[in-house]
């Protein structure tokens, strides 16, 4: 080689280093790209959740629908970020739901081809955080019977929630009140009504990974909703929830939950589902997907 190649060469060879490194497949990312890859997943706009739940008895809004056999309710939610912010209005995202009850007790009408899929659910609705920890919640619901064991219900649900955990720290007891109002079909014991509920929902964690929630809910309805009695229901119960670490991270995180729930009952509610028995028992266990 002359001198001028050799020049030439060492020129070449230090642009070269210059180039920031590139990832091709089959070689590995520096850690910085790694990072910020991570980072980039973490950020994702669209997270949600799916899972099953088996109950000892399916109570709806306090009204007793099955109470014999195996019932099963599976469910997914996704949730679209639309917005994220410092200002009064803090986050908005677009929420999807679909629910199922699955009951191997039938109340479905001879013929059906669906005897044991009970209800069938959907829900849209926009959730708007504002002034930090408040979070409100206009949804539509249209809850279908598939074994036609009940006519098609159409409904529209706010709900507004506040995370009190700035303010009371671990003894928080994060409120809601929910506002329900019946556009098609009967949700309740009759059509045409309105549905209120107020509840709470304080938590602990004793160790790292347990978690146990204490939900306490009260029902209530107008005249039409609860046909002719305002006091619907009251239920307090308990919950755990565990981690299932064993579950590789690359598959989501997943979590087992149990628990047991009381209700009493309204006279109407009691006597209309109930056979008149005002005191229920649930008991119930599951798993959840969350990504």
């Amino acid at each position: 080689m002359t001198k001028k190649s050799i020049a030439k060469f060492c020129a070449l060879a230090a642009g070269i280093a210059a180039i920031p490194a590139v990832s091709f497949a089959g070689t590995e990312s520096s850690g910085k790209e790694a990072k910020k890859l991570t980072e980039v997943v973490k950020e994702s706009c669209i997270t949600g959740d799916l899972g099953v739940s088996f109950v000892s008895e399916y109570i709806s809004r306090g009204l007793v629908l099955e109470n014999q056999g195996v019932i099963a309710q599976p469910f997914t939610d996704l949730y679209f970020k639309l917005y994220s912010g410092d200002g009064f209005i803090n986050k908005v995202s677009f929420n999807l739901g679909l629910w199922s009850s699955i009951h191997s007790h039938s109340q479905a009408i001879p013929g059906s081809t669906s005897r044991n899929w009970y209800e069938f659910d959907y829900t849209a609705g926009f959730a708007v955080t504002f002034a930090k920890n408040f979070t409100g919640t206009l949804s539509y619901f249209e809850f279908i019977s598939p074994s036609d064991s009940f006519g098609t219900a159409r409904s529209v649900n706010f709900n507004l929630a506040y995370d009190d955990t700035d303010l009371l720290g671990k003894f928080a007891l994060h409120p809601h009140v929910t506002v329900l109002r019946e556009i098609e079909g009967a949700a309740g014991l009759q059509d045409d009504g309105w549905y209120f509920e107020a509840g709470i929902a304080p938590s602990y964690s004793p160790v790292a990974g347990l978690t146990f929630s204490l939900p306490i809910t009260a029902g209530f309805g107008d005249d039409n909703f609860y046909a002719g009695d305002n006091f619907g229901y009251v239920s307090a119960g308990i919950t755990a929830s565990v981690p299932l670490s064993f579950v590789p991270s690359c598959y989501g995180a997943w979590t087992f939950t149990t628990g047991y729930t009381y209700y009493h009952l309204g006279d109407n509610v009691a006597d209309a589902t109930a056979s008149g028995d005002e005191n229920r028992h649930v008991f119930q266990g599951g798993i959840v997907l969350t990504f």
